[in-house]
């Protein structure tokens, strides 16, 4: 199925700048919100759509590459378990209700009667985690799906997350009537001053609980260590990280959880240094074989191959073999391996290999007579 342009989503045009793009989005987002229109679906997958195109377009580097690349750019591991920027883990969009109405729309505080204070208590998702593995660059090259140790707090499987005893329920806050706020009036020779500040018999939460949970004393999360099976993609770098949805720490009141990131960490290869996509590496040779040539084996990422060495070959000349480097992470092709040739010279020479090297230098009237040959070239510049 074809994705929507996310710009025609947004309604703006591809030049709007980032106050546009988020002017466009918040507008939409209050239209759209499922808080404002409770169990209609179509505003619901409206507002999806929304988020995910100002996931995108809010973010610059996330912008270019969908105007280079459109949707693909974002194909690989999209989603739950896919390979995203960083939302500086729990910041940078407007995931909220309250955070759509916030910056210059307190008047819609009025309109909506009290529902700021309410949603306050469902967005408070849990913490984001961060988790680093390492692998090595085989692995990454393959892709690998790995099992993780993940140490966090979960909802309490007891209540249910409630914080109540099991068989008893929350009660609505008797001071605030459930909205988590109480509003104070104070009266002065200036005239009358009203503020709003949290409740403090609830800490905000708009309910009490009367008998807590023995399990997790109330507070509607425990502290477990989960095992996590990750599924690395093949072509992943040093540095690049993995979105896992809903992962992270349980929020509490039975609030939503929040997001794994998994940073990826590549060991240093004793063979391979990567740039990009290519690998790189060294190889020597014997000047027999770089004067007659010769074909010799070296490794690669995947195993072996065959390299063929021309006859007359330099030093330090470098080959490459198209295909044998990493997967393109976003599944557009591979990049090459560069092999770089040294011609080793021999330290210790017998008497007759010493013969043959000078009957060599005679044939080919080359002196021996060190700096000789720097000179005479350097004569060409003067």
């Amino acid at each position: 199925m074809t994705k929507k342009d996310y710009y025609d989503i947004l309604g703006v045009g591809k030049g709007a700048s980032p106050e546009e793009i988020k002017r466009a989005y918040r507008k939409l987002a209050r239209k759209y919100h499922p808080d404002v229109n409770p169990g209609d679906k179509s505003a619901e997958g409206k507002f999806k759509e929304l988020n995910e195109a100002f996931e995108v377009l809010g973010d610059p580097k996330k912008r270019t590459q969908y105007d280079q690349f459109g949707h693909a750019a974002f194909q690989q591991g999209a989603g739950a378990g896919g390979f995203q920027g960083f939302r500086g883990f729990g910041g940078g969009d407007f995931s909220s209700f309250e955070d759509i109405f916030s910056g210059g729309f307190d008047d819609i505080f009025n309109v909506f009667s009290g529902m700021r204070g309410e949603t306050r208590r469902r967005a408070a998702s849990g913490a984001d985690l961060r988790y680093d593995t390492t692998i090595t660059l085989e692995e990454a090259c393959s892709g690998i799906a790995k099992e993780i140790q993940v140490p966090r707090f979960e909802k309490c499987s007891a209540c249910k997350g409630t914080g109540a005893k099991s068989g008893t329920a929350k009660k609505t806050c008797p001071k605030c009537s459930g909205t988590g706020q109480v509003r104070q009036v104070r009266r002065s020779f200036l005239g009358q001053m009203i503020t709003i500040g949290m409740c403090d018999k609830c800490k905000g939460t708009g309910t009490i609980i009367e008998t807590p949970c023995p399990t997790c004393s109330g507070s509607g999360r425990v502290r477990r260590t989960r095992t996590i099976e990750i599924n690395i993609p093949p072509g992943v770098d040093d540095g690049s990280h993995l979105r896992i949805a809903r992962e992270g720490e349980a929020g509490m009141n039975g609030a939503p959880s929040g997001d794994l990131y998994v940073v990826i960490h590549v060991e240093p290869h004793n063979i391979f240094d990567r740039y990009e996509n290519d690998l790189y590496c060294k190889t020597t040779i014997g000047i027999a074989q770089a004067t007659l040539g010769d074909e010799i084996e070296i490794p690669t990422i995947k195993g072996k191959a065959k390299l063929k060495i021309p006859p007359g070959t330099q030093s330090h000349t470098i080959f490459r073999l198209r295909g044998q480097g990493m997967p393109d992470l976003h599944g557009r092709g591979k990049g090459d391996q560069q092999v770089k040739v040294v011609v080793e010279i021999p330290k210790s020479l017998t008497k007759k290999q010493k013969e043959l090297i000078q009957k060599y230098a005679d044939e080919t009237k080359q002196e021996a007579t060190i700096g000789k040959g720097f000179f005479d070239k350097m004569k060409e510049y003067f």
